[in-house]
Parts: C-alpha cells; sequence; structure tokens
C-alpha cells in the first residue's frame, strides 16, 4: 500500500465519522489534556499549532492561553467539526486549515507552541512530521505530545496494535516511548515525559465511535476472551467478557520536547 493510499485511508474513515470525536468523552477531556493546558506558559502574542487537530478539543483548550491557534487536520469533516465547537464556545482565536502533518504550510518559526493530541499513531512517516515541527517552531519554542504509548514489553506491543489495527484501519502504530524519544532526538529535540497514565476506554463505545466493522468488532473480543493473564492484567481487561459493555485501559503518555542546543 503506497503512502498516498494509506492518507487517502484516514481521509476517508475519519470523514465518515468525524461527529462522534465531536462528543467523544475521551476526546473532550482527560488529565492529558489539563495538563497540556497548564503546560502552555505562553506571553500574550505567543502563536500555537495544534498538528492533527481532529474536531479541535486540544485547539479550544489552548486558545485562551495563546493570541492564536493554528489548528491543521488532514481531513475537512475534522475541521468543520472544530469550526462547530469554536462557534459553539464563542472562540474566536482558532484558525483551522487542511493539511498534512509531514508538509505543513506555515513559515519556518512562527510558532511557539506545537501540540498534538492522539493524532500521531496515524503518522505514516512520524521522522517528517517531527521535522517540521522543528523547523516551524522558534527558539525557544517547545512540542507537546499526547498519544497512546506502546509498552516495552513486545507481548503487549503486539497486542495493543492488533486491536488498534482490527478496529481502525487507518492506524499506523502506536510507539513506544523509547522510540519516542529516538525519534525526537533524531529530529534535534531533547525530551521528557510529563505524565504517563492509562485511558480507560468502554469497548462498544470505542468499536461504535471509529464505525468498527461488526466481524472485527468480533475479532477483537475474540482476542480479548482468549488473552493470557499477563496480557488481561496488563490492560485491565475483566476476567469474563461476554459482551461488548465492559471498560479496559491502554496507556498513553504526554511528552514534552525542546530544542537541543547545539
Amino acid at each position: 500500500m503506497t503512502a498516498r493510499d494509506v492518507k487517502g485511508q484516514v481521509q476517508r474513515r475519519f470523514g465518515d465519522v468525524a461527529a462522534n470525536y465531536r462528543t467523544s468523552r475521551v476526546h473532550a477531556a482527560g488529565p492529558d489534556l489539563d495538563l497540556m493546558a497548564a503546560s502552555a506558559l505562553l506571553a500574550e502574542d505567543a502563536v500555537v499549532l495544534d498538528a492533527g487537530c481532529g474536531a479541535g478539543h486540544a485547539s479550544l483548550a489552548l486558545a485562551p492561553r495563546a493570541s492564536c491557534v493554528l489548528a491543521c487536520d488532514f481531513t475537512r469533516a475534522m475541521l468543520d467539526q472544530l469550526n462547530a465547537l469554536a462557534t459553539q464556545r464563542r472562540v474566536q482565536n482558532v484558525v483551522a486549515q487542511i493539511a498534512d502533518v509531514e508538509n505543513l504550510p506555515y513559515m519556518s518559526h512562527c510558532v511557539d507552541l506545537v501540540v498534538t493530541r492522539f493524532s500521531a499513531h496515524h503518522w505514516l512517516h512520524p521522522e517528517r512530521a517531527l521535522a517540521e515541527c522543528r523547523r516551524l517552531l522558534k527558539p525557544n519554542g517547545a512540542l507537546l505530545i499526547s498519544d497512546i504509548m506502546a509498552r516495552e514489553d513486545y507481548a503487549q506491543d503486539t497486542f495493543l496494535q492488533a486491536i488498534e489495527l482490527l478496529r481502525d484501519p487507518s492506524h499506523v502504530r502506536d510507539y513506544r516511548l523509547s522510540e519516542w524519544q529516538s525519534m525526537l532526538r533524531a529530529a534535534g529535540f531533547k525530551s521528557e515525559t510529563l505524565l504517563a497514565y492509562d485511558l480507560t476506554l468502554h469497548f462498544g463505545a470505542w468499536t461504535q465511535r471509529m464505525a468498527t466493522p461488526s466481524q472485527n468488532a468480533a475479532m477483537i473480543l475474540s482476542l480479548f476472551q482468549g488473552a493470557p493473564a499477563e496480557i488481561k492484567r496488563a490492560f485491565n481487561l475483566p476476567d469474563r467478557i461476554d459482551s461488548d459493555d465492559f471498560e479496559f485501559t491502554i496507556p498513553g503518555a504526554v511528552l514534552k520536547a525542546t530544542v537541543a542546543a547545539d
């Protein structure tokens, strides 16, 4: 599958379900979103970029702390959800634009902060996206990343990627923390982990939000039901699963990256 095929699949999948992400409680709130907003110690004239903004929850959380938030996404329908939320909340300093994180349409050194939340696991070439983030940042700028983080344990990593891909064929990879550290270092950043957290998901809502085909949802259920004890403990799965009415957790983290000194 070519890069164009993968990116086209992202646009099709999220174009069909964009409205679900506007109302999703998982995306609308969370300790990671609170921390990202609290960590944004910005001057009044600061410019923020939300890369892969989705329905715009991070953009709107940061808008009161900046003069302007540039919100870009690869899917037009997601930007429509952002604009609707901004209108509803009377937020006027968020500027939405369709764009690919691997080739951002902004001038170099034009933003004080780049944020990205629950987007990076769809990046086909994360090293290119990180290079773009570094290009856009001012010398004292920072990058905040919140995303699902695969664990370093290979079995848990494989299990997570399997259920993610069955749920959403446009999924690329939940990167491990060590992978993020390596990619950020290669892109010229120094990084730290601000928060590690478990994201609690309701299985039925999780699959419905992405309009997962019923046969794929059934395969994920089968994987959950047949998982070894170590996997069940790692994902906080119930001992007995008879329906889609249960909760489980997947790991996430907030990373902060700043431009490394030469």
